[in-house]
């Protein structure tokens, strides 16, 4: 790196190379053998044999169960060895990365200055989910749960020209979010690990570059990682900004919906996927408006099952608020609003879904059967999806109880809708927004998020340069995060067994174990497994020895539990023979594999 690439140039004093180790046990310079083995005798692991009550999904029981991670308080998590190491080993390899791909690390304070929100305008607006704190000097302060004001301020003071751009810094730091109902153990805890990014530009341009080269960092971490991923467009949300990608693990827990199209690169939060309108022109009425008794039947899936009618030929009605005026939204009865695509209408960005005195306020009729022939259009602004813009002879409420409208046709029973815009959920088989073929719905868990920032925060915190002409301009802003600890569990969500975890070799805690049946009374396996994990551990491999007096079903189903990708069974009726097995934590079967190729054969599958 040359020192032009630093941000604050300074210089730093030179350790020596080597460091001599301390004394330890009568070996001068030298560390203590024991003190470098992982013996599970010596391993503080305190594993489960029962499911925890408390645990709801499959990586909280078995992250509890393995001893990963003990709660310590509602959604604040102790990370035992085991789960540390597994932290670590998710830190090392984004560390690796992050740095290949120029940008730099720090580390910010978790407790920030109240002032730092004020001047950019989110203290007071970011909600509960801050923990808002004081000293002892009565100064606000804040724990912090992300850091886009601090390291605007930190660029603010020590950028000033634009020869000092683009510039990327990154740290790993823990965060805190007051969720008000943690849950999922470390998949929505309070107390989180993050790896949070920034990059500061003079242009546009320079920060889609940089974008670019975080998404493909990205893609690279989580290959390494050994997740199955995908990167999908999608909303800004909160922090704001004109592009964003997040990156899901793909699992059947996954909180998100995902779209994506198997033949075509798209893939987009189902928040942010297009509903394209349909391609064929709305049909000639057939059918004559008339309302038909429905004494009970308040949702559209039970009208169409009375009527006998598909559930696309129903449509229902939601009402909603905003600036004291009412909205209906009509949607085809098989489709779910899309909150955030209705937030985005014009005057709706803060709407709220009506109260039940509202709606019967207007519409003089109880929720149920509501309906959008002969309401007052002067006082209410229709909106209809584009689906329903399409439709004719649709089934809708009459605004009657017990009642409903069918055979209602746009222009001849309703007037046309004031607003026709796509503020539905795609569903499987939509049309690719791509176009190159249909969409297909998955399930994910976010684990990375990528967004151009543009000047939101700069912008606000006065954060400029001194162009070319020595003009002062905005820098643009990126924002490229990561939740460390949140790998974890998505990584269990999509690697588990009945026996256990499976997680994948790269962040796994231990690489291989080593389970020598009989240790304490067998000489020869002793001596064998001694020398196997030497000879192991000397080629750079993280091994885990059970040396405990242990029944081998005990030991196998410990191993099972905590993942471990790689298991040699050492005992004395193999050992005759010069055979040890070896087995893959996935492989059905173990094998019979001559003692002295078992390590090059260790090798070779890492």
């Amino acid at each position: 790196m040359y020192p032009s690439q630093l941000l604050w140039k300074k210089t730093a004093a030179r350790l020596p190379l080597e460091v001599p180790f301390p004394t330890v046990r009568g070996h001068p310079g030298q560390p203590s053998k024991d003190r470098t083995r992982m013996r599970m005798s010596q391993y503080f692991l305190p594993t489960m044999k029962e499911n925890p009550a408390e645990a709801q999904i499959v990586s909280h029981r078995l992250m509890l169960r393995a001893g990963l991670v003990r709660q310590t308080s509602s959604g604040i998590y102790a990370w035992l060895p085991l789960g540390f190491r597994v932290l670590k080993n998710i830190e090392r390899i984004v560390r690796q990365e992050q740095d290949a791909s120029g940008a730099q690390e720090v580390l910010m304070p978790t407790i920030q200055s109240a002032d730092l929100w004020r001047e950019s305008g989110r203290y007071d607006a970011y909600g509960a989910e801050m923990l808002r704190i004081k000293d002892r000097h009565d100064r606000e302060m804040l724990y912090g749960p992300t850091n886009e004001e601090m390291i605007t301020v930190l660029f603010r003071d020590g950028v000033k020209s634009y020869r000092d751009l683009p510039r990327n810094l990154y740290h790993i730091q823990w965060k805190f979010r007051d969720e008000v109902r943690p849950r999922f153990g470390v998949m929505r805890a309070r107390e989180f690990m993050m790896k949070d990014a920034y990059s500061f530009h003079s242009s546009f341009e320079s920060l889609e570059q940089t974008y670019r080269v975080m998404y493909e960092t990205y893609s690279r971490i989580f290959t390494r990682l050994g997740l199955q991923f995908r990167a999908v467009a999608a909303d800004t949300g909160a922090i704001g900004g004109s592009g964003s990608h997040e990156f899901h693990v793909l699992a059947d827990s996954g909180e998100d919906a995902l779209a994506y199209c198997p033949t075509s690169d798209f893939a987009a939060n189902v928040e942010l996927a297009e509903a394209l309108a349909p391609t064929t022109p709305r049909a000639v009425p057939t059918e004559t408006m008339r309302n038909v008794d429905t004494p009970k039947q308040t949702t559209c899936e039970d009208v169409a099952a009375l009527l006998g009618l598909p559930l696309q030929h129903t449509v229902k009605l939601i009402a909603l608020m905003a600036n004291d005026k009412l909205n209906i939204v009509l949607l085809r009865g098989d489709h779910s609003l899309n909150e955030v695509k209705v937030g985005k209408l014009e005057s709706l960005a803060d709407f709220r879904f009506a109260r039940e005195d509202e709606i019967r306020a207007f519409f003089n009729c109880p929720p149920g059967f509501l309906g959008a022939v002969g309401i007052d259009r002067a006082q209410v602004r229709v909106i209809a999806d584009r689906t329903v813009a399409s439709m004719s002879d649709f089934v809708m409420g009459a605004n009657i109880a017990k009642f409903h409208t069918a055979g209602i046709n746009w222009d001849r029973d309703l007037p046309e809708p004031d607003v026709v815009a796509d503020v539905r959920n795609v569903v499987t088989g939509d049309a690719s927004p791509d176009g190159k073929g249909t969409l297909e719905i998955c399930r994910g868990i976010e684990v990375g998020h990528i967004f151009q920032l543009r000047t939101k925060y700069s912008e606000a915190l006065k954060a400029t340069y001194l162009d070319e002409n020595g003009k002062a301009q905005v820098m643009e802003m990126g924002c490229y995060g990561i939740g460390v600890s949140r790998i974890v569990a998505a990584a269990i969500e999509q690697n588990f067994d009945e026996r256990g975890i499976s997680i994948p070799a790269g962040m796994a805690p231990f690489q291989v174990a080593i389970a020598p049946i009989g240790i304490k009374k067998s000489e020869a396996v002793r001596n064998a497994a001694e020398q196997l994990y030497a000879e192991l551990t000397a080629a750079g491999i993280e091994v885990l020895l059970d040396d405990r007096d242990e029944r081998p079903g005990v030991m196998f189903a410990d191993l099972e539990l905590i993942g471990i990708p790689h298991r040699i069974v050492i005992g004395d009726r193999g050992l005759k023979e010069g055979n040890v097995e070896y087995q893959g934590r996935k492989d059905a079967q173990a094998q019979s594999v001559a003692l002295q190729d078992v390590s090059k054969l260790v090798q070779s599958k890492l």
